[in-house]
């Protein structure tokens, strides 16, 4: 069986633009400027960087695979206008009955599938997350693993907006991933409490430990001012661990293509 090939654009923050057997899919739409504010009743976040690509550059695309609604660093004000551009919003039961009909929602496990450009089917099934400690979640989220039907063990995952627990290592139960794209950052809000509410950098190398045959792709690690580590603290913690080549790291704006095929783990 022939692999097939992933085309992944970076655009910043939670934004990466996917393609994959002529679907055009993009995750967590942040298109705002850098300097934005968005006042909350607790706390206040700030926007850093801006997108390296805007919703006009990238154009229409078929599937939003949005991992929740209710945070702007997730879904900002010109995301959400981008949503009336895509084909199909995938997100949680929750945030699909905030959105309404444009929306559907996933729970984990549950799975849909679309026709593809060049003949084949795409599955996509929601993963569980928990966005932050079991008792201070800050959810619903939802995760996402991509397969075509016709090569199942050819998957990627997506993370969303999730610490490590036993619900992501489940995923490495369940699928084999070639690609597994991190939201990572360790983000923490003092306002709401100490906890970190998406991945640390040592969170990852369990996770790459749990994907052993994954290339890791970090995103979600820069453009917010909440987030607590970034590309130095992830690299030096997956160096720590033998893991450092499995980490890819994408230039903002610019394609790249993965091959989805086994790679060998970079701890010997």
């Amino acid at each position: 069986m022939q692999h097939s090939e992933l085309q992944a654009t970076y655009i910043g923050g939670p934004t990466i633009l996917l393609e994959l057997g002529g679907l055009r899919l993009l995750t967590d739409p942040t298109f705002d400027p850098a300097g934005s504010e968005y006042v909350l009743p607790i706390y206040t976040l700030h926007k850093t960087q801006g997108p390296a690509l805007g919703p006009d550059d990238i154009g229409d695309v078929d599937i939003v695979l949005l991992s929740h609604d209710h945070h702007f660093d997730n879904l900002d004000r010109r995301g959400r206008e981008f949503l009336a551009r895509a084909g199909a919003v995938l997100t949680t039961p929750a945030g699909a009955e905030r959105l309404g009909q444009q929306a559907t929602g996933l729970a984990p496990w549950q799975s849909v599938e679309f026709p593809t450009r060049d003949g084949r089917r795409l599955r996509v099934t929601g993963t569980p997350a928990r966005h932050g400690p079991e008792d201070g979640d800050r959810g619903p989220v939802t995760g996402f693993v991509l397969a075509l039907t016709d090569a199942p063990d050819d998957a990627i995952y997506v993370s969303g907006d999730t610490v490590w627990y036993e619900g992501v290592a489940e995923v490495a139960w369940r699928f084999t991933v070639q690609v597994a794209i991190l939201f990572m950052g360790t983000a923490r809000v003092r306002e709401v409490g100490p906890a970190h509410l998406t991945l640390a950098a040592t969170e990852g190398v369990e996770a790459a430990r749990a994907f052993p045959d994954a290339v890791i792709v970090p995103v979600h690690y820069e453009g917010w001012a909440h987030f607590t580590e970034g590309r130095e603290q992830i690299e030096r913690a997956f160096d720590a661990a033998g893991l450092a080549s499995r980490l890819r790291w994408l230039p903002p704006g610019q394609a790249v293509t993965l091959q989805l095929a086994p790679v060998v783990d970079g701890d010997g």
